[in-house]
């Protein structure tokens, strides 16, 4: 099979998030031929759009620019705008497609899809889409990043602001069952940031637990309550309708004291959750991906944890978090695995099946 040299890798990575180009990074270092594939019109995926990580409060574009770096430094293509449709194995070697055009070829392809946020006007009952001063986590962000304003007077000294855990994670009316691991610690952290810009604000958490499982999270914790003053309610809110003066008028329920209570908010924020980037399986064609049997959507992979291969297909990997939810350490860690696998299945192929044009 003669392929041209010019669209012939070692290994394709879908998706330019920070999972696929470290993964991409970590293949490069050791000497294996890669390029990324990212439908965006720029690479960086949800992180690009981030503002503070926790707990230690670093920029993400600074991270982002590290990563930037060592993927120029290491001549790693990097394709932008272009989607891959298809997935085809022929002689032994994986075609991708767009459309009826070969993108490339390649011995080992790597899904690094990523997630997609749980979309919060589902729920109804917080007004989101309805309101303007209701946000999610995400456009808090680009708030922090000055890409959109505040959805209050900025003047204002003592703003009224809550955030509602679990939007879309552990919702079994909504059809998710599991936890997107990051919601609590990313409540903390923005409410942290709020009482920083607005010292005299007042800042409620509606939580159902908290799940503070990362290195430094519970002290993260500790400190919003303690240095900050955000005050943690067990409960759920069950209504935001507009309120007085542009405010929301919002009905909730105090599940410790059992209590109900009545607030008027300068703004609400949504922590919506991660759920699977469901157009995946309709961009790559005849590639069949099993389910988990916990039904989460997430892609299922073999022998895990101790294998990343995509269940029934040979060669074909995914990392980072379009198999579930997790933290950029988690991500990162992942990322050197799978290129670890990925390295040995290319060196066990002792005859790639194509030869140069």
């Amino acid at each position: 099979m003669n392929i041209p040299q010019d669209k012939k890798y070692d290994v394709v990575i879908i998706g330019g998030g920070f999972s696929g180009l470290s993964t991409a990074v970590v293949l490069a270092e050791r000497g294996i031929s890669v390029a990324v594939f990212e439908k965006d019109e720029k690479p960086g995926g949800h992180l690009s759009r981030w503002h503070h990580l926790f707990p230690h409060g670093q920029e993400a574009s600074e991270l982002l620019g590290e990563l930037y770096s060592k993927v120029k430094h290491l001549d790693i293509p990097v394709f932008t705008g272009r989607k891959i449709t298809g997935i085809r194995l022929l002689s032994g070697v994986n075609m991708l497609m767009d459309g009826d055009e070969v993108l490339a070829y390649a011995m080992a392809v790597v899904l690094a899809a990523g997630f997609r946020l749980f979309d919060a006007q589902r729920k109804e009952e917080y007004g989101y889409g309805l309101y303007p001063s209701v946000l999610t986590a995400a456009e808090v962000e680009a708030v922090f990043r000055k890409e959109r304003p505040w959805p209050f007077d900025s003047s204002c000294e003592q703003p009224r602001i809550a955030f509602v855990h679990c939007v879309g994670s552990r919702d079994l009316k909504c059809g998710v069952a599991h936890c997107s691991k990051l919601c609590c610690i990313t409540a903390v952290k923005q409410a942290i940031a709020v009482k920083q810009a607005f010292p005299k604000s007042q800042v409620w958490c509606f939580y159902m637990d908290l799940r503070m499982h990362g290195l430094e999270y519970e002290e993260l914790y500790r400190r919003a309550q303690v240095e900050y003053g955000v005050r943690f309610i067990r409960g759920r809110l069950s209504e935001a309708s507009p309120g007085q003066g542009g405010t929301l008028h919002v009905k909730a329920e105090d599940t410790l004291l059992g209590k109900p209570i009545r607030m008027q908010l300068d703004m609400l924020v949504l922590m919506a959750g991660m759920v699977p980037a469901v157009d995946l399986q309709r961009s790559i064609g005849k590639l069949v991906l099993e389910e988990p049997s916990f039904g989460s959507g997430f892609i299922s992979v073999t022998g895990y944890p101790l294998s990343v291969q995509v269940a029934g297909h040979p060669g074909i990997y995914a990392v980072g978090t379009c198999k579930g939810p997790a933290v950029l350490p988690e991500v990162m860690a992942d990322a050197c695995a799978v290129a670890r696998e990925v390295e040995n299945y290319i060196k066990s192929i002792k005859e790639p099946q194509y030869v140069q044009a």
